[in-house]
This record gives structure tokens, C-alpha cells and sequence, in this order.
């Protein structure tokens, strides 16, 4: 029972924390006048990105390749069909052209490469590593390089204090810093024991409940901005936090040690799904009323998803 508990307050903690990194970035985005999209593509995509880190640290020091593996896979799924999805539930998200056009390629450029490598190599390396965050910081350079939108002392799109200073800013980071790496100490020590428990692979408690657990602030983040009418950045926050996933995410934990493939189940059904739901989201985009995800596509991702976490825990 123990485990069920470090669990919840595990969740508890990455959720406060995420939320404490994302008020503390988002205002400091909006007092260095850096735009709201480039600020939902960028600082609040790391931000919201930020508890699959440190879960991701946090097992790769436990030696639980699946679980950092399952994590990020089972959340790029999650914010696809699960948060692009209840969004579109309640409200029609329009994608913008900039998203049509540069973020989307690249997420599905991203998609692809990384199974790639997975497919032949079988692990993320230290150099592999290096190498997906030199692509991400060229991705991030050209985005912020062209961006031409400005804050302009206008109403935050995420409940950011206007008048707040550095010094609360820096407060709120550093605080949901210390939030989120408790929260993953309890979250990955206790998916660990509850895998050991019931006899369950690491690699279904980590697409799923872990998954989920990490994808929080996504979903929280996403319908928040689109409350406040801001839809782009909602898209902009689900499209760049999975590219956070997969460049930065890998990338900084294969810093610490080599990302191996334990379950091959990771490559053959988890990451064949993600690239099938990354495809499903550009068909939507390109396609059947393209430039707009409404309550019938959002219907439809939603139902891929609990689809595949149906399939996968009575496997």
C-alpha cells in the first residue's frame, strides 16, 4: 500500500511542481517580451516537458531503461490523442500556418529519426545524445530567429502576474525545480515496486501510468490557454513539448548513461503507435477540414488512445 501512496504524492508533487516551473517561466518569457507562441513552442513546452526529465534521470539512475523509454513515448502519445484530444472536446483548436508549415515537420522529422536510431543502434548514446540537442538548439535558434510576435503588455495567456518581478519569477522555477525532482524520486521508486508487486512490466506501468502522471501539466497547460482563447499556444505547447521529449528529454538523460532497449514491445507496438497517432495529428491538419481539430477529431483521438491503453494492459 505503500507503493499506491508514494505513487499519489508522487503525481501530487510533479503536478505542483510543473505547475510552479511553468508560472515561473511563463512570466519571465512575458517580461523578456519574447512572444506568446514562440513562449508556448519553447519555455512552457520545457517547462510542461520538464517532469518526463526528471522521472527520466530518475530511473536511468536505477537502471530502468523501459520506464525512461515508456515514459516519453507513452506521453508523446498522451498529449496527442489524450490532451489534444479533451481540448478539442470542448473547444475548436485552430492550427496555425507557422505549425503547418515548421513545427509539425519537424515534430514528425523527429518522430522518425529517433525510431531510426532506436530500430538500428538499440540505444540512445552520449554522443547520440549530443547530437539530438545540437538539432534541437538549431530548431530552437531558427523559431526564435523568426519570430516576429511580441507581448505587448497584453493580458497573460496563462494567469501570469504582469507586475511580478525576477526575484518571484526565479522563486517559482527553482521551487517547481525542487517539487519535481521529489515527485520523481517518489514517482519512479514506486512504479518500480508496483511493477515488482504485481509481476507487471516496467514498460506497461510506464506508457500508461506513468505516462499519464508526466502529461499533467500538458493537459492542464492546454486547457488553460484555450480558456483564455489562445488556442495556438495550446497546440504550440502539446507540438513542442513532444519534440522536448524526444531531443531533449533523450538527449540530456543520455548524458548521464546510454538509453538501452530492454523490451523490444517499446519499438514494435509503443513507438509504432506514437508514429501512427503523429501521423493521425497531420492527417487532421492537412486534411478533413484541415487548419481545425474540432469535437469529432478530438472524439477520434481520444478513442485511439484509450484504445491503446486498453490493449496494452490486458496484454
Amino acid at each position: 500500500m505503500n507503493s499506491f501512496l508514494f505513487l499519489i504524492i508522487g503525481f501530487v508533487l510533479l503536478y505542483f511542481g510543473g505547475e510552479f516551473l511553468v508560472k515561473g517561466s511563463v512570466n519571465l518569457s512575458s517580461k523578456l517580451n519574447i512572444s506568446k507562441l514562440v513562449a508556448g513552442m519553447t519555455i512552457v513546452s520545457f517547462a510542461t516537458s520538464s517532469p518526463e526529465l526528471f522521472v527520466s534521470i530518475e530511473a536511468i539512475f536505477n537502471e530502468s531503461s523501459d520506464i525512461v523509454l515508456g515514459n516519453i513515448i507513452g506521453s508523446n502519445i498522451a498529449n496527442i490523442a489524450l490532451v489534444l484530444g479533451c481540448t478539442a472536446l470542448f473547444f475548436n483548436v485552430k492550427i496555425s500556418e507557422k505549425t503547418s508549415k515548421i513545427d509539425y515537420p519537424f515534430l514528425f522529422f523527429a518522430t522518425i529519426s529517433v525510431g531510426y536510431i532506436l530500430y538500428f543502434l538499440g540505444e540512445i548514446t552520449f554522443f547520440i545524445g549530443i547530437i539530438l540537442l545540437m538539432i534541437l538548439l538549431a530548431y530552437l535558434f531558427y523559431i526564435l530567429s523568426n519570430s516576429k510576435e511580441q507581448i505587448n503588455n497584453e493580458e497573460n495567456n496563462l494567469d501570469v502576474i504582469k507586475k511580478s518581478s525576477y526575484i518571484s519569477c526565479i522563486f517559482f522555477i527553482i521551487s517547481g525545480i525542487g517539487l519535481l525532482k521529489f515527485g520523481a524520486d517518489f514517482l519512479v521508486s514506486s512504479a518500480i515496486d508496483i511493477a515488482l508487486l504485481f509481476n507487471i512490466e516496467e514498460r506497461i506501468i510506464a506508457v500508461t501510468v506513468v505516462a499519464i502522471g508526466t502529461s499533467v501539466p500538458e493537459l492542464a497547460t492546454s486547457i488553460v490557454a484555450a480558456l483564455k482563447k489562445e488556442v495556438d499556444l495550446a497546440v504550440g505547447n502539446i507540438v513542442g513539448s513532444n519534440i522536448f521529449n524526444l531531443l531533449a528529454v533523450l538527449g540530456i538523460t543520455a548524458l548521464f548513461k546510454n538509453i538501452e532497449i530492454m523490451n523490444r514491445e517499446i519499438l514494435s507496438v509503443d513507438y509504432l503507435i506514437m508514429i501512427f497517432i503523429t501521423i493521425v495529428f497531420g492527417t487532421f491538419i492537412y486534411l478533413f477540414n484541415k487548419g481545425d481539430i474540432n469535437k469529432v477529431k478530438g472524439g477520434v483521438l481520444l478513442f485511439i488512445y484509450f484504445s491503446y491503453i486498453y490493449f496494452t494492459t490486458i496484454s
